[in-house]
């Protein structure tokens, strides 16, 4: 598969690399300078437990001092306290502007890590080594890093751009299946705004946890990155365009925070989807058959069964999303599957109606 480049301003900033392998990490070292550097690579105990040994075998080839951070997995790890661990070890290991951070596990780690590189030393280089299908597919790409403050999502937080992403696709295989459905959610999400062909083909793969190829998987993470690398580079800061890629996130976080972050981010983006989706039919923008069409293929995904959402809470919670304007929640909508847009007119009753059709609807179901 064909290596992608991400550009900004018609100037190479960073690839994006596919392998299948650490070992050829090392390819990519002299592009890096790695020898005469201190390398810091930051995890979290499960990616650690399975698969540190590995690159820590390949980077100490290739660079003068390699240290490790490992924080708890999961997101309650995402916050300002783990930052400041990584920034005390950074100190007492004396490194500089010179040195560099490795990425190294899910999105929690990619965020976590690339607020850390951004706001050391005013900034110093850090590489994203993602782990999972859903950070493969969004969160590494783009340059958004950032924790969370107290129950706030991403609250905190910069654009900062790494100097590599590398993709080691093998290590899908050690996904559990709701890790893998959760990186659905994102691969739906970028079919949805930007491509009817991708989704249609989705719709006619085989995509279960079960029975998914390899060529597959390339296949979605590659298609996906193409999606994100077009949006991104037209808009790096999220001034316009890139707010498409928060498509099912606005009531889907709202949820996250709601379940304290008991549901994987994939999950809540699924239900916002479908919320999303429906929104978008009830104020005539897709047909019945369409939104039928993307909620039956959603719910081939497994989603939880949530006990209960009250439902005024759910929507109190998006006007504190960093996205809104104002008053207004800034919404995405699909005008059709591949074509999505920005609203500002989705009101409480909107939000209220998909959230009481979801629970009644769907989530009864499962």
């Amino acid at each position: 598969m064909e290596n992608l480049t991400i550009s900004y301003n018609d100037t190479p900033s960073y690839d994006i690399i596919y392998g299948n392998s650490f070992e050829e990490l090392l390819q990519f070292s002299s592009s890096l300078n790695l020898a005469g550097r201190k390398v810091m690579i930051i995890s979290d105990t499960k990616v650690a437990s399975l698969y540190m040994d590995a690159i820590l075998c390949v980077i100490k080839k290739a660079a003068s001092y390699v240290s490790t951070y490992i924080f708890p997995e999961g997101e309650q790890s995402k916050n300002l306290d783990i930052v400041r661990n990584a920034y005390t070890k950074l100190i007492e290991e004396h490194f500089n502007r010179n040195d560099l951070i490795i990425a190294f596990g899910g999105g929690v780690v990619g965020d976590l890590s690339g607020f850390t590189a951004a706001t050391y030393l005013r900034g110093i280089d850090f590489i994203q080594v993602p782990t999972t299908l859903l950070s493969m597919v969004d969160s590494s790409i783009g340059g958004k890093t950032g924790v969370d403050f107290d129950s706030y999502k991403n609250m905190v937080g910069a654009f900062y751009m790494p100097r590599l992403v590398y993709m080691n696709l093998s290590v899908l295989h050690s996904l559990d299946k709701n890790q893998y459905y959760s990186g659905m959610g994102e691969v739906v999400k970028s079919a949805l705004i930007k491509d009817r062909e991708f989704y249609n083909k989705l719709r006619n793969t085989e995509v279960s946890f079960e029975k998914v190829s390899d060529e597959t998987l390339l296949y979605m993470v590659h298609s996906s990155n193409i999606i994100k690398k077009n949006v991104v580079e037209n808009d790096p800061t999220e001034k316009g365009e890139r707010a498409l890629l928060n498509f099912g996130h606005t009531l889907g976080h709202a949820i996250e925070k709601y379940m304290n972050f008991k549901l994987l981010h994939g999950e809540c983006v699924f239900i916002g989807t479908i919320m999303a989706s429906y929104i978008s039919m009830r104020k005539g923008y897709i047909d019945a058959e369409s939104f039928d069409d993307i909620k039956d293929f959603i719910l081939k995904m497994e989603l939880p069964h949530i006990e209960a959402l009250d439902t005024e809470t759910i929507i109190s919670y998006t006007k504190n999303d960093k996205k809104a304007i104002g008053n207004k929640v800034k919404f995405i909508l699909l005008k059709s599957i591949g074509d999505a847009f920005i609203s500002t007119d989705v009101t409480d009753d909107d939000m209220r109606d998909a959230i009481n059709y979801y629970m009644n609807n769907i989530n009864d179901s499962l």
